[in-house]
């Protein structure tokens, strides 16, 4: 039998992917803005038809890639959380981080976060909160805007220029009145955060929060940032030197081990 041989112009359907491609597909069609849906609004977003996302989000289920509530609404699951846990970044990075964000919480008395860059956004990979309902946007694992939370600009203001040129270049989604949208007033933003060495954010995600943040360096180049935020438009300005200390002794705490080496002390 001859083989079928697409064209190098024709990429594959849904109905021509592999069973891990679609599978794949549906894992990827959740996210902060969509949580959970239900298998019609799945079939939708992925392409696959209804009874084929039925198949595959019940073996998701099984092996807990997936969950379902009483509605029949499917979200992602715990093992996924627990395999990003094995990553170098989510694991290691979290745990040699932990004493100084407690130490840090300890003295500011604030919401403490971790965020580090995936593509073009920031993700939150550790969070110690001070207050019992936090918003959905700021809990580990949500993606966030680089050009409109403190985390964020912390990162941003100390990455490549060329990424910085890339983001500046893209169009900055409006989160509330009082985020920044203009490229040429984010570069200037971006310059002040360099020149205080920790980036200011108010009311620029979500209504009523404020927050600084610093970047960790290791070895000059940005890893991660560390971030204080309170959710009751506070002023956290006096808990700048506190903030400064815990992410420069993070960023050498990271070069005495190699972080990321090949060479790293465990």
């Amino acid at each position: 039998m001859t083989d079928v041989v697409l064209a190098s112009n024709d990429a594959p359907t849904p109905a021509t992917r592999s069973v891990t491609a679609r599978a794949l597909s549906i894992l990827g069609v959740f996210s902060m803005e969509r949580p959970s849906m239900t298998l019609s609004e799945i079939s939708r977003a992925t392409g696959l038809p209804v009874a084929t996302v039925y198949r595959l989000a019940g073996e998701l289920e099984e092996g807990r890639f997936l969950d379902r509530d009483e509605d029949g609404r499917y979200s992602l699951g715990l093992y996924l959380w627990e395999m990003g846990m094995l990553t170098p970044v989510h694991g290691r990075l979290r745990e040699i981080a932990m004493p100084f964000l407690l130490n840090l919480q300890y003295t500011c008395r604030e919401t403490v976060q971790l965020a580090v860059i995936d593509g073009v956004d920031a993700i939150y990979i550790e969070k110690l909160s001070m207050v019992e309902s936090a918003p959905v946007q700021s809990r580990i694992g949500a993606r966030i805007p680089l050009h409109a939370t403190g985390v964020g600009k912390a990162l941003l203001a100390f990455s490549d220029p060329t990424f910085v040129d890339t983001v500046l270049g893209m169009p900055l989604t409006r989160y509330t009145d009082d985020t920044t949208t203009s490229r040429h007033v984010l570069a200037k933003h971006l310059a002040q955060v360099v020149e205080d060495g920790f980036a200011r954010s108010r009311q620029e995600y979500l209504i009523g929060s404020t927050s600084i943040a610093a970047p960790v360096l290791v070895n000059g180049v940005v890893k991660a940032s560390i971030g204080i935020v309170n959710y009751e438009d506070t002023d956290l300005d006096e808990w700048a030197p506190a903030l400064l200390h815990a992410s420069k002794a993070l960023g050498t705490r990271l070069e005495e081990l190699r972080w990321g080496t090949k060479e790293e002390k465990k």
